[in-house]
C-alpha cells in the first residue's frame, strides 16, 4: 500500500504542467455550466461524452442482475445535473446474496487455490484489458465524476493498470516464515487466504481505490464483495466486467459507521482509510513562486477532493502578503470549465451536496473573522 501511495504523489506533479487561462466557473450540478472571465458570462455547450453506459446493474457471482427489490437511483453528470442512467439499488438481500455467492466462490471455487502463479497471470490479463480500454474507462470516470478527461485518461487509468500488475506480482511471492523455537519444535508461519472481503470505496478517485482495494485481496486469493459510491458507480462496473469472474476509503464519518458496526456485531477485523486536514507549513527562506503552485495544486487538485488534500498552509509572517497576493493570481488563472474540454484543470464539483458544503465552509470561515480573499 504505501507503495502505491508513493506511486500516486507522482499525480500531483504531474497535473502543475496544464497551461493556464483566465477561465473561471460556478454553479452546483443543478446549475448547468456558466464561464466567466474578463468580460460578460458565455454558456459553454456540454462535450458529448465518448463512451456508452453499458452497465448498470449489480454483478454478483459473474452475472448482472437487477436489485432484489427492483428499485434504481439516479447517477448523474456533475456538469449538468442530468441523469446519465439509472443504476440497480442493492439492499441487505441483495448483499446477503453477494456475500453467499463469495463465500462459495472461496469454499468451493478455484481462486483461492489454484497456485499463486496462475493468479498473477490472471491479474496480469486483467491490467492488458484495462490498458486496452483506457479511453472508453477515462471517459466513464469523467462523466460520472467530473475530473479533467486529461487527468482520468493520461494519469489515473494508466495508474490503475500499473497498480494491477503491481500487485500481480506480489501473488507468487507472498512467503511464510520458519522461527526458531526452544527445543526439537518446528514452528512455521503461514499466510493464507481470509476469505471474503468486503469493500467500500470512495467517489473522489473510483478507480484508483478500486486498485487499492481489489488487487491486494485478489492476489491473495480472496473473494471480494464491493461497494461503490453512489455517485460514481459507472467506470468500476465496467472494470469489474473486465475481469468478469474474477478495505474501505472514506470520509471519517462513514469510518466510525463501519467500525461501530464491527464491534457490534463479531469483531470483524476492519480496516479504515480515512480523510484527514493536511498542513503544508512555509517558511521564510522558501521560493515563495514555488510554494504557492505547490499549494495551489495541493489544495485545488481533483477539484479539491482528495482524502489527503493540503486544506491548511501556514506561512511565515514575514512573506505571509506576498504568499496570498501570488495564491490570489494563481487561483483566478485556473482553467475551470467542461472536463472533456483539452487544457481544463477543474471540473465541476461531484453533486450539489459537495458544492454546498464547500460554500458552508467558506461561509463559516468568514462568520468566524477570516478575511475571504476574492
Amino acid at each position: 500500500m504505501a507503495a502505491a501511495r508513493r506511486i500516486t504523489s507522482s499525480i500531483i506533479s504531474r497535473c502543475l504542467s496544464a497551461s493556464p487561462r483566465s477561465i473561471l466557473l460556478r454553479g452546483g450540478a443543478s446549475s448547468g455550466i456558466q464561464r466567466y472571465g474578463t468580460a460578460a458570462a458565455v454558456d459553454e455547450q456540454p462535450i458529448t461524452p465518448p463512451v456508452k453506459v453499458e452497465y448498470t446493474k449489480l454483478l454478483i457471482n459473474g452475472n448482472f442482475v437487477d436489485s432484489a427489490s427492483g428499485k434504481t437511483f439516479p447517477t448523474l453528470d456533475p456538469r449538468t445535473g442530468e441523469v446519465i442512467a439509472h443504476v440497480a439499488e442493492g439492499d441487505a438481500e441483495d448483499v446477503n446474496h453477494a456475500v453467499a455467492a463469495a463465500r462459495n466462490a472461496f469454499d468451493e471455487g478455484p481462486w483461492p487455490k489454484m497456485p499463486a502463479y496462475e493468479r498473477s497471470r490472471i491479474l496480469l490479463r486483467f491490467a492488458d484489458l484495462i490498458e486496452k480500454h483506457n479511453d472508453e474507462i477515462a471517459a466513464l470516470e469523467t462523466w460520472d465524476n467530473g475530473k479533467p478527461y486529461e487527468q482520468a485518461a493520461q494519469v489515473e487509468i494508466p495508474m490503475l493498470t500499473r497498480f494491477m500488475r503491481y500487485y500481480a506480482g506480489w501473488a507468487d511471492k507472498i512467503h511464510g516464515l520458519v522461527v526458531p523455537a526452544d527445543g526439537p519444535h518446528h514452528v512455521q508461519v503461514l499466510h493464507e487466504p481470509i476469505g471474503v472481503a468486503g469493500q467500500i470505496i470512495p467517489w473522489n478517485f473510483p478507480l484508483l481505490m478500486f486498485a487499492w482495494k481489489v488487487g491486494p485481496a485478489l492476489a491473495c486469493g480472496n473473494t471480494i464483495v464491493l461497494k461503490t459510491a453512489e455517485q460514481t458507480p459507472l467506470s468500476a462496473l465496467y472494470v469489474a466486467k473486465l475481469l468478469h469472474e474474477l478495505a474501505f476509503t472514506g470520509s471519517t464519518d462513514t469510518g466510525k459507521i463501519v467500525l461501530e458496526m464491527a464491534a457490534k456485531s463479531n469483531l470483524k477485523p476492519v480496516t479504515l482509510e480515512l480523510g484527514g486536514k493536511s498542513p503544508m507549513i512555509v517558511l521564510d527562506d522558501a521560493d515563495v513562486d514555488k510554494a504557492v503552485e505547490l499549494a495551489h495544486s495541493a489544495l485545488f487538485f481533483n477539484q479539491g477532493q482528495c482524502c489527503c488534500a493540503g486544506s491548511r498552509t501556514f506561512v511565515h509572517e514575514s512573506i505571509y502578503d506576498e504568499f496570498v497576493e501570488k495564491s490570489k493570481a494563481r487561483a483566478l488563472k485556473r482553467v475551470v470549465g467542461d472536463p472533456f474540454r483539452k487544457g481544463v484543470e477543474q471540473g465541476p464539483q461531484i453533486d450539489d451536496e459537495q458544492f454546498n458544503k464547500i460554500l458552508r465552509c467558506i461561509r463559516s470561515g468568514v462568520d468566524s473573522g477570516a478575511n475571504l480573499v476574492t
